[in-house]
């Protein structure tokens, strides 16, 4: 039985295939066999995990898997962490992997090897399909090495040794492995792959698809033609009307992006009524509400005299940019930090001084309490502002200040709005 670290076995397959088996890894705080010793249910002081089958074996949490993000390996206990919290949605994630670094912190001293890597959703998605069999395939995911001990864990978990079908990710040879009949060889060597959104579209030369567009300009042509007689020049309508429909367009709705850590003072259950109402009320209080806790986007109206005097603006709120089109990050005028750039790796700028020179940046802490240095170290691109501390005898009734506190950022929002090209008729500035 193997009772040590066991480098000959690959963690990713290893994984799979004891999800397949509905036999899950241990955590264990060694690499000897589980007992009531060393086996534990914190995955912040476990440091190995050990897997019964096809073969008894652990490997060690810190151990770099073959799933890659931002061009890096992302450590076992990170994989293992994110296929336990598969079921949860994204902030509950965030979360979760926020608390385990504090507790791995307090356990080893911080060290950076010792921290859970937060993978975005996108990579989360793929990883779980992988693990669960239901891809084969995953484009963050290298192929097995060709030597002895990558080939003895392919072997294992591809069926040869009663394991599971699995295929390294990218691989050719998508069976290898397994001892395929030769008639079943032939029809799959006759089969096609399927295609993707980038190879669907292919032909034997390339084709010329102008003359489609020259065509279709006869209709539009006529289209733009008044309906009534007219002394004015067609040109001068044409022009006319184009400037009327512009005049006429619907102002986008700018974008206010929160934070989605635990930490920060303002999430979604409490910012609506502290932008609109002018009061705090801690985000985990009865008093905030459920509503906004579970909502994924919420509105805001302000009027922003400087730009519009008859107009309110209708801003949204989100923690979060998954679902944002291109063009929606030109919409975004502020964003809530608590000085964590881990909350910056899904943005389209994820250099916090990138970021905070096209939108606006705002913390928010306690009053008496010191400023991140991050936050000091991004510069004049970031507004800070602080509320008195929560007093549950008190609530609400002592909340005075808060309105002060709300008007300065809302100031703050409106100058950065102007200076970026807002107006009453439109958008910022492209750029």
């Amino acid at each position: 039985m193997t009772t040590s670290e066991s480098p000959s076995f690959d963690p990713l397959l290893s994984l799979r295939q004891s999800i397949a088996s509905n036999n899950p890894p241990i955590p264990t705080t060694s690499p000897d066999e589980p007992n009531p010793d060393n086996t534990t249910s914190n995955l912040g002081a476990a440091t190995h995990l050990h897997f019964k089958a096809p073969e008894p074996h652990s490997l060690a949490l810190d151990t770099a898997t073959r799933f890659i993000s931002s061009d890096k390996p992302v450590d076992f206990r990170s994989i293992y962490f994110a296929w336990q919290k598969k079921d949860v949605e994204i902030r509950d994630y965030i979360a979760s992997a926020q608390q385990l670094n504090d507790e791995l912190g307090g356990v080893d001293g911080a060290g950076a090897a010792s921290k859970v890597q937060n993978l975005v959703f996108v990579e989360r998605l793929d990883l779980i399909t992988w693990l669960e069999g239901a891809s084969d395939e995953s484009e963050y995911i290298k192929g097995l090495e060709t030597d002895g001990s990558a080939t003895k864990s392919a072997n294992l978990a591809s069926g040869a040794a009663g394991g599971v079908s699995t295929v390294p990710s990218g691989a050719a040879g998508a069976r290898v492995g397994r001892n395929i009949d030769p008639r079943l060889q032939e029809i799959y060597n006759l089969e096609r792959k399927m295609g993707d959104r980038n190879s669907i579209l292919r032909g034997i030369k390339p084709t010329d698809f102008s003359y489609v567009r020259k065509y279709s300009e006869t209709f539009f042509k006529d289209r733009k033609k008044p309906t009534t007689n007219s002394s004015v020049p067609s040109t001068t309508t044409t022009t006319s009307l184009a400037s009327r429909d512009k005049k006429s367009g619907r102002r986008p709705d700018p974008i206010i992006l929160l934070s989605p850590s635990a930490s920060s003072l303002l999430r979604m259950s409490n910012i609506k009524s502290f932008l609109e109402s002018g009061t705090y009320i801690p985000p985990d209080s009865a008093l905030a509400g459920s509503s906004g806790a579970t909502a994924n986007i919420l509105h805001v109206s302000r009027l922003l005299p400087s730009i519009d005097t008859q107009r309110p603006f209708r801003f949204i709120l989100v923690d979060t940019p998954e679902q944002f089109k291109p063009d929606y990050w030109n919409r975004v005028v502020a964003v809530f930090t608590t000085g964590q750039t881990w909350q910056f790796k899904s943005y389209k700028w994820q250099n916090a001084p990138d970021l905070f020179k096209n939108a606006l940046g705002i913390y928010v802490g306690w009053r008496g309490e010191d400023v991140p240095g991050t936050v000091k170290g991004w510069g004049r691109g970031v507004t800070s502002a602080a509320v008195e501390k929560w007093n549950p005898q008190q609530g609400t009734s002592a909340r005075w200040r808060d309105r002060e506190v709300v008007e300065g950022i809302w100031d703050r929002v409106e100058d950065s709005m102007r200076s970026r090209g807002w107006s009453k008729d439109g958008g910022p500035i492209e750029k």
